[in-house]
């Protein structure tokens, strides 16, 4: 069975709860395929911004990166928050609109959720 989820986080300080509840995701499935993704909207874009000072948040999602998560961001949270493509980690995939992805994806059979 393949299973699907979606990750919403809109306030900056559920970061670590969200991270901690992918990572022990995909352990708990380690023997069950699951496809994770990432969506932030509002101010929470920030978050994938290129930062020494979160280092430690930008390795954790580093390394969530390399074992299959898609990290996404708003566009136009991003626009609104004065962060361009150019600023973010490259490993962050800007969608259109933040409500259209949780939308289509649920549609396609994502389950929701946000810590």
């Amino acid at each position: 069975m393949e299973h699907k989820v979606i990750f919403h986080i809109d306030e900056n300080d559920r970061w670590g709860l969200l991270l901690g509840n992918a990572d022990n995701l995909l352990r708990a499935a380690a023997d069950t395929h699951v496809t994770v993704e990432v969506l932030a909207n509002g101010p929470t874009v920030l978050g994938y911004a290129l930062n020494p000072a979160a280092a430690d948040t930008a390795a954790a999602m580093a390394a969530l990166h390399k074992s299959g998560v898609v990290f996404a961001a708003c566009r136009n949270a991003m626009k609104a928050n004065g962060l361009t493509a150019e600023a973010i980690m490259d490993f962050v995939v800007p969608v259109p609109a933040g409500v259209v992805e949780l939308m289509e994806r649920q549609e396609q059979g994502y389950c929701y959720i946000k810590p």
